[in-house]
């Protein structure tokens, strides 16, 4: 008898560590990126070089950049540029320190092919850097803008 009840209780412990380590997994997985302060998004529409809509209808401003508005001279070619580049692909958005700018719109970083595409549309000259406070990759913004005006890369820069 001794024996039978040891051996329950040993299975049963076996199966308690067993259920607690799939909880564990299941709650790191599923809150993995609330502890990031990102979350993975399809991109469903180009509002214009910094402004985006992925799935659920979330509007999306890129932190860091300041691309033309429809009628300057490099509104065409940002948004161009960012339609063949993240239109239908799935992108990940970070939180920074602000959550919404005064239109409602998120402000997030994003990524693509796990690049910072605010840093790439700098470097590249279709936007300019712009901060409105300390943000996380600011520095890494500020290199690629002086990157492109050290190049002349771009529509803004050439």
């Amino acid at each position: 008898m001794p024996d039978k009840k040891k051996r329950i209780l040993l299975i049963s412990m076996i199966l308690i560590v067993i259920l607690l380590f799939l909880v564990l997994i299941f709650l790191t997985d599923s809150n993995l990126n609330i502890l990031n302060d990102s979350e993975e998004k399809i991109v469903t529409k180009i509002i214009d070089g910094d402004t985006i809509v992925v799935e659920g209808g979330e509007t999306v401003r890129l932190l860091g950049v300041d691309c033309d508005e429809r009628g300057k001279e490099c509104y065409g070619a940002a948004k161009e540029y960012i339609e063949k580049t993240l239109l239908g692909k799935t992108v990940i958005l970070e939180k920074d320190s602000e959550d919404k700018d005064q239109y409602g719109r998120s402000l997030r970083h994003v990524f693509v092919n796990g690049k910072n595409f605010e840093v790439e549309l700098v470097s590249k000259g279709y936007c300019v850097a712009r901060f409105v406070e300390d943000i996380k990759y600011k520095k890494d913004i500020q290199e690629a803008e002086q990157f492109a005006i050290n190049n002349k890369v771009g529509c803004k820069w050439s």
